[in-house]
């Protein structure tokens, strides 16, 4: 392989990086001064780049378009297709919400047949096995955007909402990159894709669902036997509609076997026996309405609130005001909640914090109803991450 100019001294491209031995060149925007690290590696700052002394680029998936590096480069690849020609049979799977699941899940599955997972999920191309039979990719919209020739054999698109508008710019554009590997599958390939998407030209075989029910029946999968339910069940059904394709499977005992990810409607009770819900992954506003969904068959105590990047939530409220619902709003949007709230004649308290809200909480419940931390925004503005936001909140509760 030729070793490409890297964008961005990050986890995808210092990969790529030690696959190649080291000795590479790294444009980095928090770089102040050149350096070299311990794999010879030359780091300059991003103002350095010149187009004209390179041949090839291949990007960290997180600058956006707009980027000077981007505007400028000449050559420009994803991760996807610097390794297109060594990628074997792939999956590739993207959504606003749930994408993370479906790939463990999927994966889960595929591991007795040899099944790998990579991609935004954590793992970078370059250290997945090219002698794996399955590579099952966790796509993001920022990868897609910058890929123009690798190609998956089967992909699955879960759900979609605005989301990273500041990336994309504008829901359309944000609809199309995740639409985009439609553009290069061939005849004889399958894309699960959600009905009422602007879906591009292709030669890809479309199945496109509105429901679970749906995917049920379709690939005759029985969900009586499937333990997971709302956005869960969705995921679940996605993956067991790959096994049923490729090797006419739907193993049941395999898939309630699995175990979801901390801080995704992660259950845990109090000293009272009370039921709690963590689900701090839920940064957006398509996970929030799954989870309010999932928990409809009771009264609802919801801590939201975050840094939402200017994200319309008013599909959230239209949603809540016809559920039992009360509202606890933390974080940096807690003025836009209350705005809503009193909109949509929705109960609230302006608890500010976390652990204002955890208590308010405590005291406010009666037996029978769930709170549910689902704060449809990021946590940067209160917490290292969601996952820190996810352990305070369940410190939080066995203290009460």
């Amino acid at each position: 392989m030729n070793k490409p100019t890297l964008f961005g001294y990050g986890l995808t491209t210092k990969a790529i990086a030690k696959r190649l031995g080291g000795g590479c060149i790294f444009f980095d925007d928090k770089t102040q001064e050149p350096f070299f690290d311990d794999d010879n590696n030359h780091i300059l700052p991003s103002s350095f780049f010149d187009p004209k002394e390179s041949r090839l680029e291949v990007t960290t998936p997180s600058l956006p378009p707009h980027h000077p590096l981007i505007q400028t480069a000449n050559n420009l690849m994803s991760e996807y297709d610097y390794f297109s020609k060594e990628m074997p049979f792939s999956i590739w799977i993207s959504g606003t919400n749930g994408k993370t699941t479906t790939t463990q899940m999927l994966e889960y599955l595929l591991k007795k047949r040899g099944g790998v997972a990579g991609g935004n999920i954590g793992t970078p191309l370059a250290e997945l096995d090219p002698k794996a039979p399955i590579w099952i990719l966790e796509s993001s919209s920022f990868t897609l955007h910058h890929t123009n020739i690798a190609s998956p054999n089967i992909y699955l698109l879960l759900p979609i909402t605005p989301d990273h508008l500041d990336w994309h710019g504008r829901a359309e554009e944000y609809e199309a990159d995740k639409l985009k590997p439609l553009l290069t599958m061939r005849e004889g390939e399958m894309a699960l894709v959600p009905k009422g998407l602007n879906l591009p030209k292709t030669d890809a075989f479309i199945v496109e669902y509105d429901s679970s029910e749906f995917l049920a029946d379709y690939f005759s999968i029985d969900i009586s036997k499937i333990k997971f339910k709302s956005a869960f069940l969705e995921d679940a059904l996605l993956a067991l509609s790959v096994t049923k394709t490729l090797f006419d499977e739907v193993d049941y005992e395999t898939i309630n076997s699995f175990t979801l990810d901390n801080h995704r409607q992660e259950e845990t009770r109090d000293s009272l026996g009370r039921l709690w819900v963590n689900d701090s992954k839920a940064t957006n506003l398509d996970a929030t309405i799954q989870a309010v969904k999932g928990y409809d068959d009771r009264f609802i105590h919801l801590i939201i609130g975050g840094e939402d990047k200017g994200a319309d939530l008013t599909p959230l409220f239209e949603l809540m005001s016809t559920k039992e619902i009360k509202l606890y709003t933390i974080g940096a949007n807690s003025k836009k909640l209350a705005r809503l709230s009193k909109e949509y004649n929705i109960k609230y308290i302006s608890s500010e914090t976390l652990e204002s809200a955890v208590n308010q909480i405590a005291k406010d419940r009666e037996n029978g109803d769930v709170a549910l931390l689902s704060p449809a925004g990021a946590s940067f503005d209160q917490f290292n991450s969601y996952k820190h936001r996810g352990e305070e909140f369940l410190r939080f509760v066995k203290k009460i």
